[in-house]
């Protein structure tokens, strides 16, 4: 049967993009068969590895700070993401978020991955 879940206190893991997360909804965590949910807390000067996420899609919430990210098949487009901006990263597309102020960055971060890393290709 089925069932609701509340996660608390989400333990932290280091994801092969070189980021820390925090543990949201997952397969692990949850039993999700469609989706996770994490939260990304990124350093000042943070920067993640090139990659993508092989045939799912990332919806993003700026939930504190501000980040940029490199997208785009040879990384060529650079966006500024704001507190409150939404993203929408498709499958398949190279990116690299980075962090260059000097303060932290939070994002709530989902995928249609539900166990999150086995989808992460790094370039």
């Amino acid at each position: 049967m089925k069932q609701c879940k509340v996660i608390r206190g989400g333990e932290s893991f280091h994801g092969k993009q070189g980021l820390d997360y925090f543990s949201g909804v997952s397969a692990e965590s949850a039993g999700a068969e469609g989706i996770c949910m994490h939260l990304l807390v990124m350093p000042p000067g943070g920067k993640a590895k090139p990659h993508y996420h092989a045939a799912h899609e990332t919806a993003i919430y700026q939930l504190e700070g501000s980040t940029s990210f490199y997208h785009g098949p040879n990384l060529e487009y650079l966006d500024t993401v704001q507190q409150g901006d939404f993203v929408f990263i498709p499958a398949g597309v190279p990116h690299q978020p980075f962090n260059p102020t000097d303060k932290p960055a939070r994002a709530l971060i989902a995928r249609t991955d539900p166990n999150e890393q086995e989808s992460v290709v790094l370039l």
